[in-house]
């Protein structure tokens, strides 16, 4: 056990009989063999699931309450829930299966009758069963007896009337819930030493209980508003000291190591401006001002850029980087695949036209002699510009003054790799980072995933856009659907077919790209030329595949979802998707965004093979909305925060009692707390605030010492 008081290790006796009028948090850090009742194989076993110290119990919240009044037997109505305190009258229960069930059964009663108890797929229960033996059982009568739920032994029948409204903790098959209750119970004793992460000046204006109050009330309300309330105020504490350790990271990243200062727009800057063939946008200039405040203020830009596809990110990149060349530093674009690399080369060469600013690309499949000239030129500091993937943070890749950072679809780098890129940057420096993502992310995530960076949204798109048509395409329809295509085809228009296969697979049905382009060639669009691009082609093929449909060569381009992102071809107006319930509500949408980047009408076909309920609210919501920030949210109700972006792996906490989006609104709040609280005394470790930081790191880690996850 861990000591709070010189070296001697804490005993049972101490932790029972410490003051808890004085908070102690390293009380909470002891085992939970200080408990009463708890041996070593019980804290092996709930170590297994993460219980290791009496403070983790006390953070083990009830994933419900039951209303557990007590009723007799006579009083039981057939499928209806209610718990019964009884005496085993039967002999010793032997366990038997049937069909795939194991079953116990035991007569038991009470003083208005008797009835036969019923425990399904746990044999261990049958050794607990002896007779006349008080149970508490908590179930439903049917017409084959009473089949348990819940249940604990009774040694003391005192308080069990009383107790009506008692919690249900997730348990496993050594721990069940009235154990977990039982150590609860005890450890509540000791809540009054959890930190108040709160400070007392916000709890009294926002009138909030103190935390020990607070967490007795979530495991054990005594009336069910008190529940509520509880529970408002431990997710608000939460949503808090998460806000405080990702301001307090930002904070730190700032302050550890300078940034290149560049100064204002010059010359080469303003010249490549005025040369864009199009205006850009209100939310384009309002990105290009945050750009400029960011890059010369000296401390690192750490910016978010999320825009709506078509929105444009690629313009805002490119004044990033067009800064950072003006200044005298180098600069790099980091794209997750070859294919988007490759496009953003196409984009930029287009893009930097009028300016013949020469840089490099750099992936995989570069040739050796056009690999060792850029890396010569990039570490002499000759190369000012260079796009690339994860060719780029290998050790052999040196700059000379690398200053600017672009990581496009930030979300598919691990934090490693983009660490590796920021270790790239000037000695005693730090580059600025933009990071990019055409998939736009609700505000819930992007102030927990990604709530250390300043963030930047692109809503509006560039004028003489169309929205993209959507429409949910039965099987008995598909005929009149290809008709439609060729019809579109025949005036010169051009069409993508997305399969969600490569090729075809017995253990993976679905359409397959190569397979439905031979299909497509003999059938439907016989006369028309087609191209295929997939994921495991090589390269230099690839790159054919994209110039060939570019140009025009080739009518329809079948693919898988290698088009996802960074795919430009104005004069293409249909998409059609196959297996369209295989794919989340961003990545459709990010898919029909390839269509519709010209002045034609273009027109989305989702063709769903096996679609069931969940599947069909999220095509329906696809073909129903245009705008991808709404679509976001739709998706985070749908799914929840776990599965957005993968965002597990990108640093989304584990709550233990927000939960999101449901709390939203709270989380804006606790940020505008953290925000306002450091506006006025410019640091969370200043005395006045308490012990906030300290509550904060023991929930959520030492964040702040950490360097910032790119």
């Amino acid at each position: 056990m861990r000591s709070f008081s010189g070296d001697r290790e804490l005993s049972a006796a101490d932790l029972r009989n410490a003051p808890v009028h004085w908070p102690r948090p390293s009380v909470l850090d002891v085992s939970i063999q200080a408990l009463d009742g708890v041996g070593p194989k019980l804290a092996e076993a709930a170590a297994e699931a993460g219980i290791a110290t009496v403070g983790d119990l006390l953070l083990r919240f009830p994933h419900s309450h039951r209303n557990r009044q007590l009723t007799q037997i006579a009083n039981l109505e057939p499928g209806q829930q209610g718990t019964i305190l009884v005496e085993v009258l039967g002999a010793k229960p032997r366990p038997f299966r049937k069909r795939r069930l194991t079953i116990v059964g035991v007569k038991v009663g009470d003083e208005s009758g008797h009835l036969r108890a019923t425990w399904f797929n746990q044999p261990w229960v049958a050794e607990k069963l002896e007779t006349g033996a008080r149970l508490l059982l908590t179930g439903k009568l049917s017409g084959r007896g009473f089949g348990v739920g819940e249940w604990e032994l009774v040694d003391d029948e005192e308080g069990v009337e009383s107790s009506s409204f008692v919690p249900v903790h997730s348990a496993t098959e050594d721990l069940r819930p009235q154990r977990i209750r039982d150590w609860v119970g005890q450890a509540c004793r000791w809540a009054p030493n959890a930190i108040e992460g709160l400070p007392a000046e916000l709890r009294t204006r926002r009138r909030l209980a103190g935390v020990a109050e607070a967490i007795r009330a979530a495991h054990f309300p005594e009336v069910p508003e008190d529940l509520e309330a509880a529970r408002e105020r431990l997710a608000f504490e939460e949503l808090f000291l998460h806000q405080a350790i990702l301001a307090t990271r930002k904070r730190a990243h700032r302050a550890a190591r300078p940034a290149p200062r560049c100064g204002k727009p010059g010359e080469l800057v303003n010249r490549w401006l005025e040369s864009l063939p199009f205006e850009p946008t209100g939310d384009q200039r309002l990105a290009l001002a945050d750009v400029d405040g960011d890059l010369d203020r000296g401390e690192p830009m750490q910016r978010l850029l999320m825009g709506e596809v078509g929105s444009g990110k690629t313009v805002v990149a490119v004044y990033a980087m067009l800064r950072a060349l003006e200044a005298g530093y180098q600069a790099v674009l980091m794209a997750p695949t070859e294919t988007l690399a490759e496009q953003h080369a196409l984009t930029l060469d287009r893009l930097l036209g009028a300016e013949a600013l020469p840089f490099s690309l750099l992936t995989g499949a570069t040739p050796a002699p056009s690999r060792k000239r850029a890396l010569n030129q990039l570490a002499t500091g000759e190369l000012g510009l260079i796009l690339g993937t994860h060719a780029l943070i290998e050790p052999t890749v040196r700059f000379a003054r690398l200053g600017l950072c672009v990581v496009d679809e930030q979300h598919r780098f691990g934090v490693e790799q983009r660490r590796a890129l920021d270790a790239k940057g000037v000695e005693g420096m730090a580059p600025h980072v933009l990071h990019m993502t055409a998939t736009p992310i609700p505000r819930t995530l992007s102030l927990t995933a990604y709530g250390d960076l300043d963030t930047t949204a692109l809503h509006q798109l560039p004028a003489g856009r169309q929205p993209v048509s959507t429409r949910l395409v039965g099987e008995d329809e598909r005929a009149g659907a290809y008709e439609f295509i060729r019809d579109r085809l025949r005036e010169g228009r051009q069409a993508f077919v997305v399969c969600p296969l490569v090729a075809e697979s017995e253990k993976q049905p679905g359409k397959a790209a190569e397979a439905e382009a031979e299909r497509l060639r003999a059938g439907e669009l016989r006369g028309f030329e087609l191209g295929v691009l997939h994921g495991q082609m090589h390269s230099n093929d690839k790159a054919e595949a994209m110039r060939a449909f570019a140009a025009g060569e080739t009518d329809v381009l079948v693919a898988t979802t290698v088009i996802e992102v960074g795919i430009d071809v104005a004069n293409a107006t249909v998409m059609v998707i196959e297996g369209a319930e295989r794919f989340g509500v961003s990545q459709l949408h990010q898919l029909r965004g390839r269509v519709g980047r010209g002045d034609h009408a273009s027109i989305c076909l989702l063709f769903p093979e096996e679609a069931g309920e969940l599947a069909r609210r999220r095509l329906t919501a696809v073909a129903a909305e245009n705008d991808g920030f709404k679509l976001a949210e739709v998706d985070l109700e749908l799914r929840g925060e776990g599965e957005i972006l993968g965002t597990r792996q990108s640093g989304l906490p584990r709550f233990a009692v927000a939960s999101l989006p449901e709390d939203g609104a709270m989380l804006v709040e606790a940020r505008d707390e953290v925000v306002a609280l450091l506006r006025r005394y410019g640091s969370l470790e200043d005395a006045a605030l308490g012990p906030l930081l300290d509550a904060a790191r023991r929930r959520f880690g030492t964040g702040a010492a950490d360097p910032i996850p790119l």
